[in-house]
Formats: C-alpha cells, structure tokens, sequence
C-alpha cells in the first residue's frame, strides 16, 4: 500500500469483516475532553499496523436518523445498530487503518454530522481480532 493510501485510511490493508465474531474493543473513549492520541496511548492490545472497526456512538432524534445514516454512508460508514427509542442510540463503523490524526478527523466529521442533525456523539471505540499476528 502506498503511502498516501495509508494516510487516507484507504487500500489493501483494510480487509477486515467488521461481522467477525472475534472481534474485540482495543481502544475507546467516551470522555470529549480526552484526545485521541490519549487513548491510542492507552491501548495495551492496539496493533497499529493492522486495520480496525472503527465505530462512534451516537444519540440523535429518531426523526433525525436516516439523515444521519444517509450523509455517513457517503463517507463510508455503515450502520452497525440502532435501537427505536427517541432519541435514538445510533453506532455507525467502518474499517481503516487507525492512528491518532486520523481517529481525530474522524470524530469530528463524525461529531458534526451529529450536531447538524440535533445530536450528540456518545463516544468511539476501535475493534480487533482477538489474536492476531504480530
């Protein structure tokens, strides 16, 4: 993969089934004031160099939520859940290389798509296998 590949989050390393049963949180944070680069800095299971499910948790108004999901699949999020409640518990995910520049753009796109649409962004987390190679 190339270099700028890789900046943007994008190329042959991102295979990763975000369906995998094995998958496992190996880093997070809920707390708005804590930088990412914190929390990657945290991470004891983290594997930089290998992609991740990377998802943000949102709580947005029910009639808001398809807007949301909308705009997100246009910068390549899926919906991992959603629940019927009001406001609704939204989790939107993809599959990137992570580092924390990138963790950073990502919650605040994330973080203003939310606030455009009367919502708030809950927290992220990152997935991995379980065991990987090393």
């Amino acid at each position: 993969m190339s270099w700028w590949q890789r900046l943007l989050g994008r190329g042959g390393t991102t295979k990763l089934d975000p369906a995998r049963p094995d998958l496992v949180v190996v880093a997070s944070s809920f707390d708005d004031a804590e930088a990412c680069s914190t929390a990657l800095g945290k991470a004891l299971d983290w594997s930089a160099d290998q992609p991740v499910v990377l998802r943000h948790h949102l709580r947005v108004p029910v009639g808001q939520v398809n807007a949301v999901q909308v705009i997100a699949a246009q910068i390549g999020y899926d919906t991992a859940s959603v629940d019927g409640a009001d406001p609704a518990n939204l989790v939107l995910q993809r599959v990137q290389v992570l580092d924390a520049l990138h963790c950073s753009q990502e919650r605040a796109r994330i973080a203003a798509v939310a606030h455009r649409h009367e919502g708030d962004v809950l927290g992220w987390d990152a997935l991995q296998p379980a065991e990987r190679p090393r």
